[in-house]
Formats: C-alpha cells, sequence, structure tokens
C-alpha cells in the first residue's frame, strides 16, 4: 500500500476532480494504479474512482503518458492575496427604527 507522502500526485486529496483528470494524464499506468489502491483505501469517492478507472482503461488500450510534470503549478491551489485584508471591527452597525406600530414615541405613528 502506497503511503500519501508517496503518491505520485502532491496534494492528491485536495485536487479538484477536473484537475485530476488532467494530471493523472501524465502518469504511467503504475502511478495511476497507486492513487486508485490509495483511493480505494481511504476516501472511495466514486467520481475519483471513475476518473481514475478510464485513465487506466485508456493506458491498457494503448494510450501513452502526455508531457509535463504532476507536480507543475496548480493554478487551482492559487496563493492567496499578498497581503491580508484588514477589517475595522469597531464599526457601529446602523440604527435600525422599532415598527411604528409598538412605539408611542415614535413619529411614524399615525396620531
Amino acid at each position: 500500500m502506497t503511503s500519501h507522502d508517496e503518491l505520485p500526485l502532491p496534494d492528491y486529496d485536495h485536487l479538484p476532480v477536473a484537475s485530476l483528470a488532467q494530471r493523472v494524464r501524465t502518469l504511467d499506468a503504475s502511478g495511476v494504479q497507486a492513487l486508485l489502491d490509495y483511493e480505494s483505501a481511504h476516501g472511495h469517492r466514486l467520481p475519483v474512482t471513475e476518473v481514475l478507472q478510464a485513465r487506466l482503461a485508456e493506458l491498457a488500450d494503448g494510450a501513452e503518458p502526455s508531457g509535463g510534470s504532476p507536480t507543475g503549478i496548480a493554478p487551482e491551489g492559487g496563493t492567496g492575496p499578498a497581503t491580508p485584508r484588514q477589517t475595522d471591527q469597531t464599526t457601529d452597525a446602523p440604527k435600525i427604527n422599532p415598527p411604528s406600530h409598538g412605539d408611542p414615541t415614535n413619529p411614524a405613528q399615525p396620531r
């Protein structure tokens, strides 16, 4: 059984299914099988399992791994903003007027 740190795709558990479908194209059959075994033992997510099984079938039918690196930049991971946002917690909420039918001091109440 392959451990999480030995998987051929970094941060495999957090990849969206569409990104996973593209990234497994860089792996050979043994790499895809390692991911499938790991998924079956840990998450057993049906969409992920289907993507991996479909890629194994493609490889068995003669497909070749595509170029590129499975450890390349993941745009879906994003680095976040350069500086964290500053939120001022000292502001007051807007004043709320009570309904006119319940407060005799409300000028909107009919007299």
